[in-house]
């Protein structure tokens, strides 16, 4: 699907030929001459619309306007949620086979952030997964313009919208993809892709690698499987070489089990999600290569499968990590924690800047915060702030948690330097303490994604959550990387 932003007046846009032409109607709309104005003042002075966001009145060719199907759509006050919220109601328009051009126009000048949350509803409603169908109609809409009064104005957060749609496309991709075609090997494939876009690189290590690499951990969770590790490195070089990078680390169990720790069949079939944070350093990469930021990311996406072979490890196993800290396995389903922990050893040797990890790790984050905002823990403030001002800025929120060193006292061992998991309250804290032992002094965070990766349900399906998030961070990090200074001057006395 193509985006496309306009300069685009109401008298303009009711000359602009499409399927389906959308009007916003803010709070205190003025009404211009033309005849799409004099429509909406009609309609709002005989009650037939309201500008609360998501009221909306259908029109069918009406004269004097070139589209086929006219929505007078209320955006209240045409900010980022309120347009969110009016796009979302008219979003089953966006999967209408009839519709393949659609126009987007603003009743009004857009506020900071409405574009980027009209281009993502867009994008979110008429996506359509069909990589295991043999059936299945693809997405009908193929051109979506955006009218604005003043193109230029907005341009900056077009282009970042877009570039964000096509990452969360790709992360949801992948992601929903079932587990057999979505291997470890495929999973690799797909980060290899992204390679032939300018400043990408990307190397994929195999089983002999990662055992000469001592990653004890990482090796014990696939020794189940038949399916071979990967782990892929990611790279983007936006910046001098002397800039230290962003390392994203992803977590990339393409399917779940629980190992000899089984779970429940029921809903087994979503641990396919269970590869979202892999998904989303995918969709990151991909966002970067259209946006071109002048920033150094590396991602790492530790991928294998979880499975309860005769090979599997087994409760009560200790193993040793990239680390040398010894690790007993309590229980198998715990698995995230120790594919990752050997990650982020090894994102040391990149001497990042900051880490950002991120997994759909815990159920208990799910206890706490629902679906709505990603589970965040931060050794530094200063990274937790940016982290949860990029999340506000891309309607992709997380909320922070505490981190206190008492939380880890449940992960002593008798056997080994910790176990992989503490007892069932604050399960969430203690999984991120876990984490932190591996991190040292680099400003880290983590992103627990367990309850907004995926939507279950009728719903069902990845939701490429939290790329929005993450390149809004990348990018602000980029802006202020670039400010240079000002030089203070010195006055000179003239000399006669």
């Amino acid at each position: 699907m193509n985006f496309e932003l306009k300069t685009l007046s109401l008298a303009a846009a009711a000359a602009h030929k499409c399927d389906l032409l959308v009007v916003l109607v803010p709070e205190g709309f003025l009404p211009g001459s033309d005849v799409l104005s004099t429509m909406v003042e009609h309609a709002l002075k005989q009650g037939d619309l309201e500008v609360k966001p998501g009221k909306l009145l259908q029109c069918y060719a009406p004269a004097g306007v070139a589209a086929r199907r006219v929505v007078l759509l209320g955006c209240g006050a045409a900010d980022a949620h309120a347009v969110r919220q009016a796009m979302q109601a008219l979003s089953p328009s966006f999967k209408l086979p009839s519709v393949k051009r659609m126009a987007l126009v603003f009743g009004t000048s857009a506020q900071r952030g409405a574009i980027g949350a009209a281009v993502r509803a867009v994008a979110d409603g008429s996506y359509v997964y069909t990589a295991t169908k043999t059936k299945a109609e693809p997405r009908a809409l193929l051109r979506v313009t955006l009218g604005v009064p003043d193109a230029g104005a907005v341009q900056p957060e077009f282009a970042t919208a877009t570039a964000v749609a096509a990452g969360v496309e790709f992360a949801r991709e992948w992601a929903n993809r079932p587990a057999n075609h979505a291997t470890p090997t495929l999973v690799a494939n797909a980060a290899k892709t992204l390679a032939k876009y300018p400043g990408v690189q990307c190397q994929v290590l195999g089983p002999t690698e990662v055992a000469k690499l001592g990653m004890g951990a990482f090796l014990a969770v696939a020794q189940g499987s038949d399916q071979p590790l990967r782990l892929v490195e990611l790279r983007y070089n936006g910046a001098a070489r002397t800039q230290a990078p962003v390392v994203l680390v992803g977590k990339g169990i393409t399917f779940d089990t629980g190992g000899i720790s089984l779970k429940p069949a029921a809903e087994m079939d979503e641990m396919k999600f269970d590869m979202g944070g892999a998904a989303s350093v995918l969709g990151v990469f991909r966002a970067l290569a259209e946006l071109r930021p002048a920033i150094n990311v590396v991602g790492l996406i530790p991928a294998c499968e979880n499975m309860p072979d005769g090979k599997a490890v087994k409760p009560g196993d200790v193993v040793t990590s990239m680390s040398g800290q010894t690790i007993e396995i309590l229980n198998t389903d715990a698995e995230g924690r120790l594919v990752l922990c050997d990650a982020l050893t090894y994102a040391a040797r990149f001497k990042p800047a900051a880490v950002v990890d991120i997994a759909t790790l815990t159920g208990a984050c799910v206890v706490a915060l629902g679906g709505l905002r990603s589970g965040l823990f931060a050794s530094d403030d200063m990274l937790a702030a940016q982290l949860l001002s990029a999340g506000d800025a891309a309607l992709d929120p997380c909320w922070r948690m505490p981190l206190d060193d008492e939380y880890a006292e449940g992960l002593k061992s008798n056997f080994a330097d910790m176990a992989n998991v503490a007892g069932r309250a604050g399960g969430s804290i203690t999984a991120a303490k876990f984490l932190q032992r591996f991190v040292g002094d680099t400003p880290w965070a983590h992103l627990d994604i367990a309850g907004t990766a995926w939507k279950g349900g009728a719903a069902k399906g990845a939701t490429g959550r939290p790329v929005g998030l993450l390149v809004h961070y990348l990018l602000e990090r980029a802006t202020v990387s670039t400010v240079k200074p000002k030089q203070k001057t010195r006055s000179r006395k003239s000399v006669a």
